[in-house]
């Protein structure tokens, strides 16, 4: 899970590309569940939330090391501060 804030002063158009980015990030082999949502109370601004799940943590480490995945934390890098939280379920 991500939490983006985006920074104040960011342009709508900026957002909504890395919005975009986002949901094609979601578009990789293993990927079980992904949302990408924007938080519904604006007071402190604008947050973006990237809820992911994934097959295995192998192939979490293989998506955390594409390319892609690269270029959308750059590119979110300009217009963000983000908090990540990447946990494994245990095996029931």
């Amino acid at each position: 899970m991500v939490l983006f804030r985006v920074r104040d002063g960011v342009d709508a158009t900026d957002i909504a590309a890395a919005e975009t980015t986002l949901h094609v990030l979601g578009r990789h082999a293993g990927v079980v569940s992904w949302a990408v949502k924007r938080s519904l109370d604006e007071r402190k601004g604008t947050i973006i939330a990237q809820d992911a799940t994934f097959v295995d943590a192998a192939t979490f480490r293989v998506w955390r090391g594409s390319a892609a995945h690269r270029e959308a934390a750059d590119q979110l890098a300009r217009i963000s501060d983000w908090w990540v939280a990447d946990w494994e379920q245990p095996a029931t």
